[in-house]
């Protein structure tokens, strides 16, 4: 297997070989650290720490999960320690958003407060505003729903790669990814939904 060929290579010194380990995730490990993050600069560090992580620890990688989750396990971890420097402790630390059980996750699925009839899409992209409206509603999820999400409907992972990076249960994964698709709908019905049709949830 190339990759396997690559590793081997890569411990042994071979620079051009661990390049050739990293182009393939560089640009998503990039994407994924720009949603994130919400920064392009930040994203870039993001990356260039990845890499020089990834590098610098290559001899601890011992072949458990695919060489792309490692990497992506990497990227979160600094991700959102940026996220932690740049903003303060409002902001999880990895280690507490791969926590295998969380308060939230211990509570009834809930009902989105608000529900609407959404517009159509395609109005909003003749705009070019959909992406924007999109990306900022992401920043709205909380981290440890964001995380999942991003890592499973915009990387297009499995729920066992994504269990597999964050250090969590399948089952714990599913949970946050209803989570954070129902609040991204709640989020985005508040945009594509009109006055006229939205309707506030009660809470009973």
């Amino acid at each position: 297997m190339e990759e396997q060929y690559l590793l081997e290579r890569a411990k042994k010194g071979d620079y051009n070989a661990f390049m050739q380990l990293i182009e393939p995730h560089e640009k998503r490990l990039y994407n994924l650290a720009l949603r994130i993050t919400g920064s392009r600069e930040d994203a870039e560090d993001v990356l260039q720490d990845t890499l020089l992580n990834a590098l610098e620890h290559l001899h601890d990688f011992r072949g458990d999960a695919a060489f792309g989750t490692w990497l992506y396990r990497i990227a979160m971890h600094n991700a959102f320690r940026i996220l932690r420097r740049r903003r303060g402790s409002e902001i999880v630390s990895f280690e507490e958003l791969v926590a295998e059980r969380t308060e939230e996750d211990e509570e009834t699925i809930p009902h989105p407060e608000f529900v609407a009839e959404w517009r159509d899409p395609a109005e909003v992209a003749e705009q070019n505003e959909l992406r924007r409206i999109l990306d900022e509603a992401i920043q709205q999820l909380p981290e440890s729903y964001r995380a999942v999400f991003l890592l499973r409907d915009v990387e297009g992972l499995s729920t066992k790669e994504v269990a597999d990076i964050l250090g969590i249960s399948e089952g714990n994964v599913k949970v946050r990814l209803l989570r954070a698709r129902l609040k991204l709908r709640e989020i985005l019905s508040r945009y594509f939904g009109g006055e006229r049709k939205r309707v506030r949830h009660r809470h009973r």
